[in-house]
């Protein structure tokens, strides 16, 4: 894969070269920086590489001119040679490939790409708050949040579905489009495919939540519940397109899609001009290859940190393997990240421009979740908590004293695996507690141990007691609690308690 012609492993075989290795693919990769994002959405004129102009981001010599069959002026058919992004590239072929999305014509996003993306979507989304954290205090950083679940669908995913709606031909907006999606990126697309006129179908697994499709069908989009899962939810949708003439739709890897996601850059720099770091949660990559485009471009000291969850580090596995490798994903609280490949498009663009790629663990996504409900409220899913888990892990202290920004980028979060998520943080947090204890079946054996409980104030939320299936002797009984404590240094001092008081106790080991 090349990216302006520039390979993209090392020349000592060692893996994929990063802005800090070699500086120099950096600058084949974007495009001469430009003071401020809001000149580029103002005024009229973006220099390009070559010395020419673009008109607000629509019209150039090498970048995307207008109605173009190919999307690019004098560039090559696959819009690679000259870094353009092409229009449209037609229909799934015969044998099912997504032109748009090609391994073999990877398309590397190029600065301008996300400029005019700023300009057509602009009134189309909300430009988001980022807000100065509570969390400043508690992590030793100046933290702000980018709270993008504040979109209408509840997700960033409206940007690119926005900006790929619209660069859809004219004939191909009569004919609609298709995507397969698990939820955000279907509800993203049914709602602003409402808003356009423009018909939608989306795919959607079995396991897909039945409130995100009963959303996207209120959306007025056609849902097709088919799949035991992704893979073959997109092998239905592909199959479609290709019968019913729609247009396939990557949620993550369309190239227009990466170009409204990075709209998300731009926002970012006039919000916080002076930001040192920002966190991105990686799935796909098309999220972090956009804001990398756009933020690289403009201040190319700025630091693009990528997050993953530790049961689906696939852009860590790629940077790797020198390109897109499956990896082996489990079930995870950051589902949204669950992507077992990344996108070719998304993977020649961010690799040269992200900084460093962290992968957190579970349970410290399930408590960032709980911390940003007690002291942001705001309601997030697994995704867009895990950069406030690689804070919590310790994983970014080398910022402390600086200024970072979180993308807080969705907070479709099922209200029961909510639950659950906050219980796991408590117990995390040392602040839910569970254990097993045999006491005495003679009256006042269990009383005695809630009284002892009583006098360190904890608090009883559920208890059990069990005679038939212990191994002691007929006269002991075991019971059950689960119960709340204040923190992990009250949580220690109960277990020094029981401990002392009682011979054979258990206490579950957290996994």
């Amino acid at each position: 894969m090349v990216c302006d012609g520039e390979a993209l492993v090392s020349p000592s075989g060692t893996g994929l070269q990063t802005t800090e290795t070699n500086p120099q693919i950096k600058k084949k990769t974007m495009k001469d920086k430009v003071a401020s994002s809001s000149d580029l959405l103002a005024n009229v004129t973006v220099p390009n590489a070559n010395g020419t102009s673009t008109t607000n981001g629509t019209s150039s010599t090498n970048g995307i001119k207008n109605g173009s069959a190919n999307g690019s002026a004098n560039g090559s058919a696959n819009g690679v040679k000259n870094g353009a992004t092409p229009v449209y590239r037609g229909m799934i072929t015969l044998d099912g490939k997504d032109p748009m999305c090609d391994a073999d014509n990877p398309i590397c996003l190029q600065f301008e790409d996300v400029t005019s993306a700023a300009f057509k979507i602009k009134g189309g989304v909300l430009n988001t708050p980022c807000m100065l954290s509570h969390l400043s205090s508690l992590t030793g950083m100046e933290v702000y949040l980018k709270q993008d679940f504040l979109q209408f669908t509840g997700s960033f995913k409206e940007r690119g579905a926005r900006y790929a709606l619209m660069e859809l031909p004219a004939s191909q907006k009569s004919r609609g489009v298709i995507s397969a999606s698990l939820g955000n990126h279907a509800l993203a697309l049914s709602y602003h495919g409402k808003l356009l006129g423009i018909p939608v179908t989306v795919v959607m697994p079995l396991v897909a939540p039945m409130m995100k499709i009963q959303c996207c069908r209120q959306h007025g989009a056609t849902v097709v519940v088919q799949g035991q899962d992704m893979a073959e939810a997109k092998a239905i949708a592909m199959r479609m397109a290709r019968q019913e003439e729609l247009a396939y739709i990557n949620g993550y890897d369309h190239p227009h899609i990466m170009a409204g996601q990075g709209t998300l850059g731009l926002e970012i720099l006039e919000q916080v001009p002076d930001v040192d770091a920002i966190v991105v949660p990686v799935g796909g990559a098309g999220l972090i290859a956009g804001i990398a485009t756009a933020v690289k471009s403009m201040r190319p000291n700025v630091k693009i940190i990528g997050v993953e969850s530790e049961r689906c580090a696939s852009f860590s596995a790629a940077l790797e393997a020198g390109k897109p490798v499956p990896v082996a994903g489990g079930p995870t609280i950051a589902d949204g990240l669950a992507v077992p490949t990344v996108g070719v498009n998304a993977f020649v663009t961010a690799a040269p421009l992200v900084d460093r790629m962290v992968v957190v663990k579970e349970e410290t996504v399930a408590v960032s979740i709980l911390r940003l409900v007690e002291l942001e409220k705001c309601v997030v899913e697994g995704a867009g908590a895990c950069g406030l888990a690689a804070i919590l892990d310790g994983q970014l202290d080398e910022f402390k004293g600086k200024k970072l920004v979180l993308l807080l980028c969705g907070g479709n979060i099922d209200t029961t695996v909510l639950g659950r998520c906050l219980e796991r943080g408590l117990a995390v947090d040392g602040r839910l507690m569970k254990f097993s204890v045999t006491v005495s079946d003679r009256p006042g054996g269990i009383a005695e141990l809630c009284s002892q409980l009583a006098r360190l104030g904890v608090s009883i939320k559920d208890i059990e007691h069990e005679r038939a299936w212990i191994a002691s002797d007929v006269f002991s009984v075991s019971v059950t609690v689960t119960c709340e404590t204040r923190d992990m240094e009250h949580a220690n001092e109960l277990r020094d308690t029981l401990n002392k008081n009682y011979t054979h106790i258990v206490f579950p080991v957290m996994r």
